[in-house]
C-alpha cells in the first residue's frame, strides 16, 4: 500500500497483512496485491518482476494507458474506474461555467467594476461529452441540471436512459458544428491521442468552448494554439504536464488552465478503500475482481 491512510480507511480484511511500500525491501517475495500511488504512468511497471508472487495490480488512477504491455504474466490490473466519476465531473463542471461566465477575466481585474454583458449561460446551451463512460455520464448529469441540452458521443451508439441515445463517432462532423461546449473525458489510447485535433476544432463555431478533463494528450496543443482568439479552452490536463514555465498555453487568450485538479479531492479516499476493500476480499475469497481492465 502506497500510504497509511488508505491502509487505515480500509480497515481489517480477513486473510490480508498490509505493508507500506517502504516495508516491501525484504519481503517483496510475500507480495500478491500492489496498489500504486495516486499518480500513476507507465513507470509503476518497471519492477513489478521482483514480486514473483504478485497477482494484482491496482490504479488509484482511472486511466492506464501503456500499464497493461508491461504486466508480467499471471498478473491482473485493476484501474480505479469510479471513484473519480463525482469529484471529475464537478471538475468538468466548475471549469465550464467558469469559462462561459467570465470569472477567470474577473479575477485577474480585481479592483475593477468592469461589467461583461451578453456572457453564455450553461442554461440553454448545446453541450456535448466526447467519451461517454462512467465519468462522461456523472458530467451529463451535472449539465442537465444546470438545463444545459446534452449530447453525448463515445466508441459506438447506442440506447441510453439518460440521454435516450448516445452517438458513434461517424456523427461528430454533424454534431459539431452547434455546439457550444465539448466536454472531452475520452481515455488516452494511440486511436484517441490528439483526437481533438485541427480538423475538429475547425468544425467548431466561433466562442466555443473545448473542455479537457481526460487525458492532456486528447487535445492536440499546437492545433489548440492555433485557434487563439477563435476557439476558448478550460483544461484541468495538458500536454505536456506538468505545463511548464513560459509554455506558450499560459499566455494564451481565452484559456483556463487548473494543474490536474479532477480526482484527487476529499471524496477519492472513502470510495478508494471502498473498491480495494472489495477486491482484497474477492482474492481471499476467489471471486471475480472489480474493475479488472488487463
Amino acid at each position: 500500500m502506497p500510504d497509511q491512510a488508505l491502509i487505515d480507511e480500509v480497515g481489517p480484511v480477513d486473510g490480508v497483512e498490509f505493508l507500506l511500500a517502504s516495508e516491501v525491501v525484504d519481503r517483496a517475495d510475500e507480495v500478491e496485491v500492489l496498489v500504486a500511488g495516486y499518480v500513476t504512468n507507465t513507470s509503476v511497471a518497471d519492477d513489478l518482476d521482483r514480486f514473483p508472487r504478485l497477482r494484482l495490480l491496482q490504479l488509484q488512477s482511472a486511466g492506464y494507458d501503456g500499464i497493461p504491455a508491461l504486466l508480467p504474466s499471471g498478473v491482473q490490473l485493476a484501474n480505479a474506474g469510479g471513484v473519480h466519476d463525482d469529484a471529475t465531473a464537478e471538475m468538468a463542471l466548475g471549469l465550464t461555467i467558469a469559462a462561459l461566465r467570465g470569472i477567470p477575466e474577473s479575477v485577474r481585474q480585481q479592483g475593477t467594476w468592469r461589467r461583461m454583458p451578453g456572457r453564455r449561460s450553461l442554461a440553454d446551451s448545446e453541450v456535448l461529452i466526447y467519451g461517454y463512460g462512467s465519468i462522461g455520464r456523472a458530467i451529463a448529469e451535472r449539465m442537465l441540471a444546470c438545463k444545459a441540452r446534452v449530447t453525448a458521443v463515445a466508441s459506438r451508439a447506442r440506447t441510453d436512459d439518460l440521454l435516450g441515445r448516445v452517438h458513434g463517432p461517424e456523427s461528430l462532423p454533424e454534431l459539431l458544428p452547434r455546439q457550444h461546449v465539448v466536454v472531452v473525458v475520452l481515455p488516452l489510447t494511440e486511436e484517441t491521442r490528439h483526437v481533438v485535433n485541427a480538423d475538429l476544432l475547425a468544425t467548431l463555431s466561433d466562442q466555443a468552448l473545448v473542455v479537457n478533463v481526460g487525458r492532456g494528450p486528447l487535445l492536440d496543443t499546437d492545433a489548440a494554439l492555433a485557434e487563439e482568439g477563435r476557439i476558448r479552452f478550460a483544461l484541468d490536463v495538458t500536454e505536456p504536464e506538468p505545463l511548464p514555465d513560459g509554455h506558450p498555453l499560459w499566455d494564451m487568450s481565452g484559456v483556463l488552465i487548473t494543474p490536474h485538479l479532477g480526482g484527487g479531492t476529499t471524496a477519492m479516499l472513502p470510495r478508494m478503500a471502498d473498491l480495494v476493500r472489495a477486491n482484497l476480499r474477492a482474492l481471499v475469497a476467489g471471486s471475480p475482481l472489480r474493475n479488472v481492465v488487463a
